[in-house]
């Protein structure tokens, strides 16, 4: 029997196979709103037999879009487009899910294709940003603004004010994104901390407005349904955030409710070094499970129906989120129950085109 397409439940929610669809940005919204493309995108992932799909990176604010393209939840007038996407993946299969953000400092850029570079606030679809202390990403880009206390407050309330709009829309998971350099990162990593208040200095302070954004997410949040906090488990650089760290952290969000850890890495400084290859963050995911004793999902350059079913038989992780190779595949899972033998349902619509094994 595969691993990979074994069920998994947490808490109320089941999970039909161990494949994720990680939030990947599209860059296609206009203030804020899904469309159909946001629909379709998704939702043929659904349809090609993931176990959880989850929304890209979702603005809690206008001012933590990393882009004036982003998704947004920071409205009430954002629901009903989640909710039909939601409502669409629930519908085929799917858990429908979504990722809560906030870019901080690497927010008010340009989207990939139109150069991807920073926008100062005074000119078009630029914005001031915040982080923990006024330190840009790149020399070259304008410096953010340090968050005070009633800017910190404002953040965790506006995490809240989310959580409580994607349970309107209908998603079952949240993911609170405290990786890639965005703010909640910025906070918990030495290199673009340098506050000397109660959210700077040690460990325990770094850590601490993640913490308060998980306990106000989990204040509207049911008991019943996942809440996964993505990091990044290494900063790849000296003087950063360590492995060790995460391991840490992961032991306190357990005690405080999380029930999975999403592994990525990098992202907070501009010139890490980083061995990117096939699997090079799935140690990450390993050693915060097996030393944190909370559940994980691993990501990064995993392509291969081979080498995700590896990674959960293994014990290496419980889901594998994919990105790149769902959209090169958006039908990787029915593909892969083939190639490992999984007997696993197509859509009625597709099934006179199910391969014959």
């Amino acid at each position: 029997m595969s691993s990979l397409f074994s069920p998994l439940q947490i808490k109320d929610i089941t999970f039909r196979n161990r494949i994720a669809v990680s939030p990947m940005c599209q860059y296609s919204s206009e203030d804020g709103f899904t469309n159909d493309w946001h629909l379709v995108h998704l939702g043929s992932r659904a349809v090609g037999g993931a176990g959880l799909v989850l929304v890209e990176a979702t603005a809690v604010s206008p001012e933590g879009r990393i882009t004036a393209d982003d998704v947004g939840i920071w409205k009430e007038e954002h629901v009903a487009g989640l909710r039909r996407i939601a409502s669409f993946l629930e519908a085929e299969g799917a858990v429908p899910g979504v990722q809560l953000a906030h870019a901080g400092r690497k927010a008010s850029h340009t989207s990939p294709w139109k150069g991807g570079h920073a926008i100062s606030p005074d000119e078009e679809n630029g914005w001031q940003t915040v982080a923990p202390s006024a330190l840009p990403f790149t020399p070259d880009e304008p410096a953010p603004t340090a968050l005070d206390e009633a800017g910190v407050r404002k953040v965790v309330a506006d995490f809240r004010m989310a959580a409580q709009r994607a349970l309107v829309a209908g998603f079952k998971v949240i993911e609170i994104h405290a990786a890639h350099g965005y703010l909640l990162h910025e906070f918990y990593s030495p290199l673009s901390n340098h506050r000397a208040d109660a959210y700077g200095g040690s460990f325990e302070n770094r850590i601490r407005l993640l913490l308060e954004v998980t306990a106000a997410v989990q204040e509207v949040w049911p008991e019943n349904y996942p809440l996964f906090v993505r990091i990044s488990a290494t900063d790849w650089t000296e003087g950063g955030w360590t492995a060790d760290d995460s391991v840490a952290l992961g032991k306190i969000l357990k005690a405080n409710g999380v029930d999975l850890i999403d592994c990525s890495t990098g992202g907070n400084v501009p010139n890490a070094k980083i061995p990117v290859g096939p699997l090079y963050q799935t140690p990450f995911a390993e050693k915060v499970k097996k030393e944190a004793g909370i559940r994980t999902g691993a990501v990064g350059m995993i392509t291969t129906a081979a080498e995700a079913e590896a990674i959960i038989a293994e014990g290496k992780a419980d889901l594998v989120l994919l990105a790149r190779e769902m959209l090169r595949d958006p039908y990787f899972p029915l593909h892969a129950a083939q190639e490992l033998g999984a007997d696993v349902p197509w859509p009625v619509q597709y099934q006179r085109a199910k391969p014959r094994r």
